[in-house]
């Protein structure tokens, strides 16, 4: 018995391109423009035109960004039922048209019907459903919050309009206005969604999309009209865009690249693994960024494993995407096939093994077989480097501990499987895998209300989720901060005690470690107080200095594995020794600084201890439960090791409100203490001594702030960097230098903050940059 043919019709999506004389223009401020400089969208299952569709040029991303700018106001004042109502419309329709949309989607993308039919429409109406919801609970969820304001959001052409439902529905739901640009190969799903935007209701210019080439894309990004990006595509692209935006203020979420494991213990479910994984690499042929293309298999069970996965991998049928029986389909172009064959060819020249299943490839269009390789070292280019095509790797290996190993050995980190009849071995190691998504027993889930979203040089930022909401809003605080640093009014100045019979060497050493250590350089720095009397010498930081906490913060990665109530105790027993010493650190305040009423700041370093102590051990997760047979546990992770510059003004209280919160969560800290007043946190080193605080958790180098910025954003095993210091260049630096491991940053470009305001200085925005989230998927009772 065969499969008989069962094509689905493709009557309705011509007729609609037929309507629009196969020629598109843009859709700006509820408008069609006409289509005058166009290029060709093909079918890639056979190459053949489909129609024309315009490339944007600057002058129309600038209409568009007017356009988007007008509507905004109106949108908020709107209100979040309002918006609600719009989100729903869109929602029907999109179901109303659920056919439609996914013969288009094939039509234009390459991918199978039953894909885009059962997974991408459905989840698209799902994503504005659910964001609806939270379009009409703004006022009370996100009460502390607005909208952004104008987002320019840039997506790939493996999901076209589940990728404009992931971006579009959150902006929408947030208050924001839109200006999309869809992928140039992949245009006419956003062109089909316009038209019901027009049905819907959408105000003129809350959704605006120009299409085309990467031009556009760069016009959007460097637009300074814009608010935000929000990027879905390469990680090289996503590097480009992170320079393009330093400095610029604009808010980013970039979600990138991946090389997923996929790893199988040896008491998983073998068939249901082997099933598991052709969801995981070979749909959508393997162009998903979170694709499991990296199989780890316990060895024990290894040759049986394969065994069964090649007998699937020929029974794998391949041919026109539109025949509803068919599970692999085109991939979107010939220069994508071209790149995957040749990197399949450099992996069969190392001495790797190729399999690939006997199958006629179409004559017409961009073909790849599945393929699966063994025989590859873990450094391999095809073990590293993303394929983006139905290409699987397999290696094995002995212990959960080597499997996790083997796991984290990529620069991306963005989901993984686990298969474990066992609970406990599966939500053990889940955690360890340095990954955003973790499917146990399952792959490839997604549902709106659960976040997705990576780690590393799979970018930051969520989508989807309570999280991803927040990724389109902005704190009413940050609105609230000063223009400039906030500098204290000076009195005068206290001195810093009389000198003792051995005060000889007043030179405050580094803390690296737990110990107190010198500057590799030997170089020190003289620090004066506000009367321009020498108060003490510090040391000269440099890039070993650095080198030597960075080490010391991965030695103390025990302090990530504490219990959270733990780490509340030793930020408490922190607060408690600088009580105690609390006239000592004023006298010094008032020595550097001039402060009228140093007293005032040592007790709000109190009181900010004592606040993140209280929210260690209450910043908790959450616990969703999508369309599916279990649950998704959301997990606020640390980042793991921060780097601090910390600010001048109220350097005690500046250093505690930074170094506080990153050290409640888990996080190991290398802080740069106040380039001007140093002594505050040098200070600290027997506070710190007489806590319980473990050697490394807290670091503290002196020196230049902006050079150790710099060692600290181009440093590959630092995870985050954060800049406090009121220096606009020196962000906006940070920024650009972080962008090639694409580590996090928090910085506060020129403005001030008022540290005592715990609104500015505390609160879940505060934590959110300390922390990030990973979602477990559980499924249970199957």
């Amino acid at each position: 018995m065969d499969y008989g043919p069962a094509p689905e019709s493709t009557k309705e999506a011509q007729a609609w391109l037929d309507q629009h004389e196969r020629r598109f223009g843009l859709f700006i401020d509820n408008a069609w423009t006409d289509s005058s400089d166009t290029f060709a969208t093909t079918n890639p299952a056979d190459g053949k035109e489909l129609a024309q569709v315009t490339q944007a040029s600057g002058d129309d991303v600038d209409r568009a960004v007017a356009a988007a700018r007008r509507a905004q106001p109106g949108w908020v004042a709107l209100g979040g039922h309002g918006r609600a109502r719009v989100l729903y419309a869109l929602a029907r329709l999109l179901q109303k048209h659920a056919r439609l949309f996914a013969v288009i989607e094939t039509l234009d993308n390459g991918k199978t019907i039953r894909e885009t039919r059962d997974a991408d429409l459905p989840l698209a109406a799902r994503h504005f459903y659910h964001h609806a919801g939270w379009a009409q609970l703004q006022s009370e969820e996100f009460a502390d919050y607005r909208a952004v304001g104008v987002v320019g959001q840039i997506v790939p052409w493996n999901f076209p309009l589940l990728m404009l439902a992931w971006k579009i529905a959150p902006a929408l739901a947030a208050g924001n206005t839109v200006v999309f640009k869809p992928a140039e190969f992949t245009s006419l799903s956003a062109l089909l969604f316009a038209e019901i935007c027009q049905q819907a209701g959408v105000p003129a210019g809350v959704v605006n999309i120009v299409t085309g080439d990467g031009r556009v894309g760069e016009a959007i990004v460097n637009h300074a009209g814009i608010d935000k990006i929000a990027f879905t595509g390469s990680t090289e692209v996503g590097r480009i865009i992170r320079k393009a935006t330093a400095g610029s203020g604009k808010k980013l979420s970039l979600e990138l690249g991946g090389k997923s494991p996929f790893i199988v213990f040896e008491d998983a479910d073998l068939d249901a693994a082997v099933e598991g994984l052709v969801d995981s690499i070979w749909f959508n042929q393997g162009q998903v960024c979170c694709a499991g293309s990296r199989l780890l298999v316990q060895e024990s069970i290894e040759e049986r494993f394969l065994a069964k996965l090649r007998a699937r991998m020929d029974n794998l049928r391949l041919g026109s995407p539109i025949e509803k029986s068919v599970d692999i389909g085109a991939l979107v172009d010939p220069i994508q096939r071209q790149r995957i064959e040749g990197l399949v060819e450099a992996a069969r020249a190392e001495g790797c093994t190729i399999y690939q299943p006997a199958c006629e490839l179409p004559a017409t269009g961009s073909w790849f077989p599945p393929t699966l390789i063994t025989g590859a070292s873990t450094s391999a280019g095809i073990a590293q480097t993303e394929i983006f095509g139905p290409v699987l790797v397999a290696m094995s290996f002995r212990t959960p501990v080597e499997a996790v190993q083997l796991a984290n050995n990529t620069v991306y980190g963005l989901a993984a499987c686990v298969w474990s009849e066992s609970i406990s071995l599966a939500l053990d190691v889940a955690p360890q895998i340095k990954a955003g998504v973790v499917w146990i027993n399952t792959a490839n889930q997604f549902d709106a209300a659960c976040g997705f979203g990576g780690y590393r040089e799979s970018g930051f930022g969520r989508e989807g989720g309570k999280e991803g909401m927040y990724e389109y809003m902005t704190a009413l605080s940050e609105d609230a901060r000063p223009a400039l640093p906030v500098v204290e009014s000076k009195g005068k100045a206290k001195p810093a005690g009389a000198p003792g019979p051995f005060a000889i060497d007043r030179t405050a050493k580094m803390y690296i470690g737990g110990k107190q250590a010198r500057p590799d350089g030997a170089y020190t720095r003289a620090v004066h107080g506000a009367n321009g009397a020498f108060v003490g010498d510090v040391g000269e930081g440099g890039r070993k200095d650095i080198r030597n906490a960075v080490e010391a913060a991965h030695k103390a990665s025990g302090w990530a594995k504490a219990t959270s109530h733990n780490r509340a105790q030793v930020l408490y027993y922190i607060a408690e020794n600088l009580a105690i010493r609390a006239d000592e650190f004023a006298a010094r305040l008032a020595a550097m600084t001039g402060a009228k009423n140093p007293e005032k700041e040592v007790q709000a370093s109190i009181e900010r201890l004592f606040y993140y102590a209280a929210w260690a051990d209450k910043y908790d997760g959450l616990a969703h439960q999508p369309p599916m047979h279990g649950i998704t546990v959301a997990l606020n992770e640390p980042v793991g090791v921060i780097g601090i510059i910390c600010p001048n003004e109220s350097p005690l209280l500046g250093f505690i409100s930074l170094v506080a919160p990153a050290l409640a969560l888990g996080n190991r800290v290398i802080a740069v203490p106040s380039e001007a007043y140093p002594l505050a946190a040098t200070d600290l080193y027997q506070v710190l001594d007489t806590s319980d605080l473990p050697g490394g958790a807290l670091n503290i180098i002196t020196g230049s702030a902006d050079e150790l910025a710099k060692t600290l954003a181009t440093h590959s095993d630092v995870d985050a960097v954060w800049r406090h210091d009121g220096s606009l260049e020196g962000c906006a630096e940070v920024e650009r230098l972080s962008a090639e491991s694409l580590k996090r940053t928090w910085v506060g470009g020129g403005k001030g903050r008022d540290w005592y305001d715990t609104k500015q200085a505390g609160g879940r925005a505060v934590l959110a940059h300390a922390s990030q989230v990973k979602n477990v998927w559980i499924p249970y009772g199957v």
